[in-house]
């Protein structure tokens, strides 16, 4: 459908789309060209298929070559997801996970207040085929499901962002009177919560809790799902690691003194 006006300045903010290994370069660039659409134009891709810049991509965008042109490259979802507050996975299947889930609709009004509130917000989208793994659900916030026919509920890739990039271009200034007071503390970003998972599992193994290897990433998802929905401050984590270091070091200095009592000389 045409309708590009380029005596007029197009409209662009709002969240991140961050596409997780998406297949085709053509695919990258319907999903740039949707997000024009709807006034959107930070889009970030993690390890794309067939690598990037695409000419296939800059051909399917007709005409979104702002987006392009911004468009950054990841290695991995923690990286591109490392500087936001609050994070949303795409996703129709349930993942045994227990977490928040919300429509499109719900989450535009929800990423309006946040990002009005200084916060920053992106949305998930998984590879073509597959969708999202587990372990990328497990570092979102929130699961963003489309409402639509249970027996046939596929989209492709450029379909699930025009519907999240319609949602929030029409939810204009509408927002939720709720409002979080978070105490002065601003809201921790995904690479602060990040570095907390990795110091708490990190003691957790050397504790031992997380020794059986099996399930050991079932529970790190469900830990880390715990914290994701606490929507921690700066300030909260900083006091969550305190409590871990505090738990790990009575540990550790009995450790240290078992190993110093092996080592001492026999008295005589």
């Amino acid at each position: 459908m045409a309708g590009t006006d380029h005596r007029r300045q197009a409209v662009t903010a709002g969240p991140a789309i961050i596409l997780v290994e998406p297949q085709l370069g053509e695919n990258i660039g319907t999903a740039a060209r949707a997000m024009m659409n709807c006034a959107l134009d930070d889009l970030r891709l993690v390890r794309p298929r067939d690598g990037w810049p695409s000419a296939k991509a800059i051909a399917a965008a007709s005409g979104a070559d702002a987006v392009l042109a911004k468009t950054r490259l990841y290695p991995d979802v923690p990286a591109a997801i490392a500087d936001l507050n609050h994070v949303y996975a795409s996703t129709t299947r349930d993942r045994g996970m227990v977490r928040r889930e919300v429509t499109p609709r719900h989450a535009a009004n929800e990423m309006r207040e946040r990002l009005a509130a200084g916060e920053t917000c992106g949305v998930l989208f998984g590879p073509e085929r597959t969708g999202l793994l587990n372990d990328d659900v497990a570092l979102a916030d929130t699961v963003l499901t489309v409402p639509l026919n249970p027996g046939f509920s596929s989209l492709n890739l450029a379909q699930a962002v025009l519907i999240v990039g319609y949602e929030w271009y029409t939810s204009g200034a509408a927002a939720s009177s709720e409002r979080l007071r978070r105490g002065g503390s601003r809201p921790a970003a995904k690479a602060e919560l990040l570095n907390f998972f990795e110091h708490l599992e990190e003691e957790l193994v050397r504790n031992g809790f997380l020794r059986n290897r099996e399930s050991r990433p079932s529970m790190v998802r469900n830990l880390r799902s715990l914290f994701q929905r606490a929507q921690c401050t700066e300030q909260e984590l900083r006091t969550l690691h305190g409590v871990v270091t505090a738990f790990a070091g009575p540990r550790q200095r009995k450790a240290q003194l078992s190993e110093g009592a092996e080592h001492a000389e026999p008295e005589l």
